[in-house]
């Protein structure tokens, strides 16, 4: 029960943060060790993303990790148009009888036969200063998934203002290709925002974050009295996108 006034609260407050937001899922599938991914790859591919493509989503990610990392993830972003429209496509997949007859193979399949242990879901509600998933351009083939904990919910309002008036600017000036971002409304890393970036290689990722430090607006903002302490951890999660990824 506590946890779901946890979320609740949680999504009063990041629904009331603006008006006018994108809702991202993401789902991050933790492999098992040795078994084979090929029912999940086609799965998502033959079933999952083509029926979310007929309710109107378009540009499902689906990446894994770079590196030889255990457990294995692999990682879908789907992005809906707020939190109705979540609710609608779920809805609506009930009763697709094509998703369903592609689906059919995935969900009657033994217990044995699953590649992961569990699927984490977190929900993520798009910030004013960048409201809607960008899709990357063609030749994008390493994404950085970025998470930054606050120590409490006003200090993430403090990062996500500090975003939205300096650090979009900044990011784009320098060449850090962002693909979506917001703060999470669900998830065990609250309170925190999530954002993706998409680069051609290290190379340019390289590149791009070797000019962010010096920007001379980055060196006016993180003196601000405002922004102190606005943020204590960040994860970082490269990703390369699986083949029929739509990012």
């Amino acid at each position: 029960m506590s946890r779901l006034i946890l979320f609740v609260s949680a999504l009063f407050f990041f629904t009331s943060m603006n008006g006018q937001s994108e809702i991202y899922e993401l789902r991050v599938y933790e492999m098992e060790f040795s078994k084979q991914a090929d029912i999940l790859h086609d799965y998502l591919e033959n079933a999952l993303i083509p029926a979310l493509n007929r309710q109107g989503v378009e540009n499902v990610g689906a990446f894994e990790e770079t590196g030889e990392a255990l457990p294995k993830k692999i990682y879908l972003l789907i992005s809906y148009q707020n939190m109705q429209a979540y609710q609608e496509v779920a809805n609506a997949l009930e009763k697709d009888q094509q998703f369903k007859l592609d689906a059919q193979s995935y969900w009657t399949s033994p217990p044995e036969s699953i590649p992961f242990d569990r699927i984490e879901s977190t929900f993520i509600k798009s910030a004013s200063g960048f409201p809607n998933l960008v899709k990357p351009v063609d030749d994008s083939e390493l994404f950085e998934l970025r998470i930054y904990e606050s120590y409490n919910e006003d200090a993430l309002r403090r990062k996500v203002k500090m975003f939205n008036d300096s650090e979009f600017g900044i990011f784009e000036d320098v060449g850090l290709h962002t693909v979506f971002f917001g703060a999470n409304i669900s998830g065990n890393q609250m309170p925190c925002l999530t954002y993706m970036l998409a680069f051609k290689d290290k190379e340019e990722h390289e590149q791009a974050w070797s000019k962010f430090g010096p920007h001379p607006e980055w060196q006016r903002i993180i003196k601000l009295d405002e922004y102190a302490n606005a943020m204590n951890n960040i994860t970082r999660v490269f990703l390369r996108p699986l083949p029929y990824s739509q990012l």
